[in-house]
């Protein structure tokens, strides 16, 4: 057993976010254990992970063997098994590096001491499980999650349990973005199917900001420390066929680095009432300034340990609504891709449809002289049409199947739609408030003036204008 004592400064924290503690391995190593220890306080977290002699350094495409963040203080890595985010398989020879993410430092800096403990019994090398590919092979609006956690990363609950609560909420797709790391894969590869497809996903993870990477099988290398080095992530996701989704970009995580070749943004995390106006603000200013960028949302629910009943502030609030030709994870990354949907409350909140003839959201028409609306499940509330100039069209919806075709003088750059509340707005104030049974949101609201404050329901991806 090694024991390692090194003392952490701002200094440091400073030079670089990611502190790397060296340790060598011997051949014929089957199980590495790592324990971390310092004085954890509300101004001291440090997070947690390690890499293996492979990694060059950022952007390094091997030796990620795992991430927990500040979620624990100890994981074992096996050629058979390994703690829940980190990876199991070959352990080679050489020098292995125990990473600490400096999240949080108190200005006299920290003491911390990491303990190494090495075995060779003998063990399986097992590998990891094979994708799966399954397909349901029936066109139509398809209903998804597209950030949710599990214990792999900070969440309390299994993937089981996930599984569970997505079946509960009646989902055809589920993205699992566990912070830096993709080991829920273990679980999850084997059990999609026609009945519930998931989609491969990891959420980037840093001080600086969060963004979701889909349709990868790689690891992505996370540990981005320049605001230019959110392009170098793009191109490491674009470079194997992903997409990249900045997320929450809101209060209290916002995204600062610089924008990069995203071809997501999550407008909506979590209940509305989180701040997600803000979201959607920089969402519309984006639109405006000329980038396209497809809207999703996603419920960046952690699964606690037992599986919790129906309401608004579990998996599936908001729900990323698809068309498809198929269900299978390539027909849903192409979807997100093209905006070929919306974002909405819940499973069975509002629906929501734009269209310029055949043009249906996310494609691109010249000089339309009317577009049509379609809303279902919103009888009382409102329909904001809006451009790039803003909101240019607001109508009333008198029933819940409803359709208008809205005519059209100049818009500019492109044209999207949000069901508002208004006959509806008390109740969901009122459900959401009974949901947090006295506690505070993890979002912090604090400050925020939701007495004004426009409470969306469903939020259509554009169409653009050429």
């Amino acid at each position: 057993m090694t024991t390692i004592t090194a003392r952490i400064t701002r200094a440091d924290q400073a030079a670089n976010p990611y502190f790397y503690i060296p340790f060598e391995v011997p051949a014929g190593t089957t199980r590495i254990d790592v324990t971390l220890a310092y004085a954890k306080a509300d101004d001291c977290v440090i997070d947690l992970g390690a890499f293996d002699p492979r990694d060059t350094g950022y952007p390094s495409a091997q030796g990620f063997r795992g991430w927990s963040g500040g979620a624990r203080d100890h994981f074992f890595i096996a050629t058979d098994d390994a703690t829940p985010g980190y990876v199991h398989g070959d352990i080679p020879a050489g020098r292995w590096n125990v990473i600490l993410g400096l999240y949080k430092l108190p200005e006299a800096g920290a003491e911390v001491t990491v303990t190494i403990a090495l075995d060779s019994a003998a063990r399986p090398i097992l590998p990891q499980p094979a994708r799966t590919f399954p397909v349901r092979r029936e066109a139509g609006w398809y209903r998804g999650d597209l950030h949710c956690h599990t214990f792999h990363s900070d969440a309390k609950g299994s993937p089981e349990l996930l599984h569970a609560a997505a079946r509960q909420a009646g989902l055809d797709f589920l993205a699992i973005a566990d912070h830096n790391t993709t080991t829920q894969r273990r679980y999850f590869h084997p059990q999609s199917s026609p009945k519930l497809v998931f989609v491969r996903a990891m959420e980037v993870t840093t001080a600086e900001g969060h963004a979701n990477v889909y349709g990868v099988d790689a690891w992505i290398d996370f540990r981005m420390t320049r605001p230019a080095d959110a392009h170098t992530l793009a191109t490491l996701v674009h470079d194997q066929g992903g997409l990249l989704s900045i997320n929450h970009d809101k209060p209290t995580i916002p995204w600062d680095y610089e924008f990069p070749a995203a071809d997501c943004q999550e407008v909506w995390q979590s209940t509305w009432l989180a701040w997600n106006w803000i979201a959607l603000e920089r969402y519309q200013q984006r639109l405006a300034s000329g980038i396209r960028l497809s809207a999703i949302g996603g419920s960046d629910f952690h699964q606690p340990d037992r599986l919790m009943p129906e309401g608004p502030l579990v998996l599936a609030r908001p729900t990323t609504v698809l068309w498809l030709d198929e269900l299978s994870e390539d027909a849903i990354l192409a979807a997100m891709r093209a905006g070929q949907g919306y974002v909405t409350e819940s499973p069975s909140g509002p629906h929501l449809e734009l269209a310029v003839g055949d043009v249906v959201m996310g494609g691109t028409v010249s000089n339309p002289a009317a577009i049509t609306a379609l809303a279902r499940g919103a009888a009382g509330d409102r329909l904001v049409l809006i451009d790039a100039s803003g909101p240019i069209a607001d109508l009333a919806i008198d029933r819940d199947d409803w359709q208008a075709s809205i005519a059209l003088a100049s818009p500019q750059k492109f044209l999207r739609a949000e069901i508002v509340a208004a006959a509806s707005r008390d109740r969901l104030v009122a459900d959401f408030t009974a949901a947090l049974e006295g506690r505070e949101l993890p979002w912090q609201l604090k400050g925020a003036d939701l007495s004004s404050q426009p409470i969306r329901r469903a939020l259509s991806n554009p169409i653009y204008l050429d």
